[in-house]
């Protein structure tokens, strides 16, 4: 072994402490790179074989009925490489036992037909391979998702109550299937697999209970190699708009698909965002170490010069020390990147249902976060590094000049009467701006990371509260397949238990703009509504008084538009119609692309009549049960639920992963903070032990010698705690600025809470640090010490 390289290994092992330290900044900063790109790496790549092994359409539409014989003409269409037709619909299931509202989606299977696209793939060998024809005892037999079926303990051969066009059947489980369009499970954009289910029937007994026997409603469509698919989907809509044929729309609106898309853009900016902040931490960890190294080592780099060594092979010495440390760093993150990768993906199947869905770690992903840890450490210790080039062996060989006292900038603006430990303390800091400026940072940045991975939970708490209490203000909600007179809801304000109704009508619409266009669903809400309110992320009603719109502030940055605009409103509806509406306000929403408008305004312009689509209703306390269950024997309501019951549902899943997720961040910033403080305690105490072992041996005591090293540190603190929380607050700006899409917006709310916890998580971290820096300073050899050339 090379004597350079005997050296390397006895000043890794005198300051191993340190090592570890950095490298397990550095681990954390690989290990977040790691976590969060190999789990969405492996969530696309589940994605992209289940569409390529089922067929995933790529065009989707629906209408109200059209014979079998469309479908041809379809076909026909330039760009339209398939097209695949079927019976779907939204009913009311119900499992024994249980009071809460369950929406089923029944899919007709026609085994005659095999399916071309969107293939159904059972996940039990023993299925049948069609769902089968009714049985003698009128039972339908059904193949249902396997979220639901996990959710709700089913297996095959459990038995399910739906209410079919009106009347009851029974629906017999004989499978569990998976389907590309419902990867992701839910109603409105809300994880609720408890209470939305996919079931697949016989397409024949489908049909005839819809008196939909030759005909569709439901249409899948495969593109041509080069088609274009905004012009398939004008064609698409210019045929079925005699059928009652709402607009198609591409993989890009479709719910399962945008929903899986969205989370896998955000974290993909979360695994770049984080990791960033702890390589560059990381970097100036090494960066101070090094330079302190090089500081103690002068004599040693002179005596090496003087015997020879080139500079290159000097500098090369110190590089290797650089690569020793990231190293250990990163083959640490890389098995911890692991493991909580797989864990992540755990997560994720719970969401999102595969297949084969199966942890990996990438080959490039090894390549790059390798390439990131080198490339920054090498930059931030470049210039301690290229200080063993410069240092000429005569000048080497004198001990450094004495530090440049002066008053403390406190004392300059006239504050004396400073205790004289504190004087000290503050000359230290201030004679050395740049380190302590760098650590000061150094903390802030752990107390942002902690604020920032805690603020995800006080931002779904108010999306939650804004949704479920301020805006949702009613029990109970239930809906019919068609608008029905709003008379109907009198027939629900006399259910025993309801103290009050609400009626709204939700019609689907496109919106124009110039050129632009956008889907959306236009909602006629009451023009003071009580029970379903329009609130935005300041907790603030939106009234729909005027009889124009009302949009959320993406979708009118989408379409262009500000207050006072037209915009040329297409309706999906019934017969086709277009409304010129004015854009009366926007509001900033916090979840969808919605448009509103009062609902006699909305049915004043459709010319229908007084109609509505859903009922929201106000329930005594202790009787929605009651209430379900009598709006069961309705035969006009399509679909019933329960606020408390989607509330925690959707709940069970994000409550418990917002958890993980913050305290995996509280952890790492926890590692980022003692990092900071023991290196700089550490490095401060390596360049004060002459100093130290002086002023014990003049006669101070222990307990202010460490005063005075810890007293820097309880400084650095204190400045970095608020400075911290006000790089979390912009942190958490920028965060909320990259995740905002289409579905969610969360808004930027920090609550006091979250503030103290990193306060405390800092401040545990430093008293860690100052307990080990202590015991240092206690054991302090000071014959050893003074006897340390001057």
């Amino acid at each position: 072994m090379k004597a350079l390289d005997r050296k390397l290994f006895r000043d890794l092992r005198a300051m191993w402490s340190q090592v570890l330290t950095i490298a397990l900044v550095v681990a954390s900063g690989v290990a977040g790179f790691v976590t969060t790109l190999s789990a969405v790496d492996s969530l696309a790549l589940a994605r992209d074989n289940f569409y390529a092994e089922a067929r995933f359409a790529d065009v989707f539409g629906g209408l109200k009925r059209a014979p079998l014989a469309v479908a041809e003409t379809l076909r026909s269409l330039p760009g339209v490489a398939d097209v695949q037709t079927s019976v779907e619909m939204a009913v009311r299931v119900e499992i024994e036992g249980r009071s809460e509202p369950i929406v089923g989606q029944l899919i007709g299977v026609d085994p005659r037909r095999p399916a071309r696209m969107n293939l159904v793939i059972l996940r039990n060998a023993a299925a049948p391979a069609s769902p089968g024809r009714p049985l003698p005892d009128g039972a339908i037999p059904a193949w249902v998702s396997e979220a639901f079926a996990s959710a709700n303990g089913l297996a095959p051969g459990s038995r399910l109550s739906a209410l079919i066009n009106g009347k009851r059947r029974t629906l017999l489980m004989t499978g569990v299937a998976l389907s590309p369009e419902y990867v992701f499970a839910g109603l409105w954009g809300m994880p609720d697999q408890r209470g939305f289910g996919v079931f697949w029937v016989d397409h024949e007994a489908l049909a005839a209970a819809y008196d939909m026997a030759g005909a569709f409603n439901r249409l899948a469509v495969k593109l041509a190699p080069h088609g274009n698919e905004r012009a398939v989907i004008d064609g698409l809509t210019e045929v079925l708009d005699a059928y009652g044929g709402r607009q198609a729309n591409g993989r890009t609106d479709q719910t399962s698909h945008s929903m899986l898309n969205n989370e896998i853009k955000e974290q993909r900016v979360l695994g770049t965002m984080l990791p960033s902040i702890f390589l560059g931490v990381a970097a100036f960890l090494l960066n101070v170490v090094i330079t302190r190294l090089v500081s103690t080592q002068r004599e040693q780099i002179a005596a090496l010069k003087a015997l020879g060594y080139p500079n290159v092979t000097i500098a090369t010495h110190y590089l290797k020390m650089v690569l020793a440390i990231v190293s250990i760093g990163w083959l640490l993150g890389l098995v911890i990147g692991d493991q909580l990768g797989a864990a992540l993906t755990r997560l994720y199947a719970d969401f999102f249902r595969f297949p084969s869905f199966e942890h990996r770690v990438a080959p490039w992903l090894l390549v790059v976060s390798g390439a990131l840890t080198v490339g920054t450490a090498v930059l931030g210790t470049l210039n301690a590094i290229a200080a063993t080039v410069r240092l000429a062996p005569a000048e080497a060989m004198r001990p450094q000049a004495p530090g440049r006292y002066r008053r403390t900038l406190v004392e300059r603006l006239g504050w004396t009467r400073i205790p004289t430990g504190l004087r000290m303390i503050l000359r230290q800091m201030e004679r050395r701006p740049g380190r302590t400026a760098l650590a000061v940072g150094g903390v802030a940045v752990s107390v942002a990371i902690v604020v920032m991975g805690n603020f995800l939970r006080d931002a779904i708490e108010a999306i939650v509260d804004t949704q479920f209490t301020l805006a949702m203000r009613n029990d109970v909600a239930v809906w019919t397949l068609d608008p029905v007179i709003d008379a109907s809801g009198r027939e629900l304000a006399r259910l025993p238990g309801v103290t009050e109704v609400e009626s709204n009508r939700y019609v689907p619409v496109t919106l124009v703009h110039g050129h632009r266009r956008e889907r959306s669903q236009l909602r006629g809400y009451a023009a003071q509504p009580e029970l379903y309110r329009i609130v935005d992320v300041d907790r603030r009603q939106q009234q729909p008084l005027g009889d124009g719109l009302v949009l959320t502030d993406r979708l009118a940055d989408k379409l262009g538009v500000r207050p006072g605009d037209r915009v040329q409103v297409e309706v999906l509806e019934g017969r086709a119609r277009t409304l010129d509406l004015v854009v009366d306000a926007t509001v900033r929403e916090m979840m969808g692309l919605n448009a509103y408008m009062n609902r006699p305004a909305l049915n004043r312009a459709l010319g229908d009549g007084d109609l509505s689509t859903g009922f929201m209703m106000a329930v005594e306390r202790g009787r929605e049960a009651e209430v379900l269950e009598a709006t069961r024997q309705l035969p006009r309501v399509a679909g019933a639920f329960s606020k408390a019951t989607m509330l925690r549902n959707m709940q069970e899943l994000s409550a418990r992963n917002v958890r993980i997720m913050s305290t995996v961040l509280t952890v790492f910033a926890s590692i980022i903070a003692v990092g900071v403080v023991y290196n700089n305690a550490r490095i401060a105490l390596a360049e004060r032990t002459w100093e130290l072992a002086s002023l014990r041996v003049l006669g101070f005591t222990r307990a202010e010698v460490s005063g005075l090293l810890l007293g820097e540190m309880v400084i650095v603190v204190a400045l970095a705690l608020p400075l911290g929380m006000l790089l979390g607050w912009a942190l958490v700006h920028v965060l909320t600025i990259a995740l905002k899409n289409d579905q969610f917006y969360f808004p930027v709310v920090i609550l006091p809470r979250t503030y103290a916890w990193a306060a405390l998580c800092v401040v545990g971290a430093a008293l860690g640090s100052a307990l080990v820096v202590r015991r240092r300073i206690d054991r302090l050899d000071m014959v050893a010490a003074l006897k340390t050339r001057e």
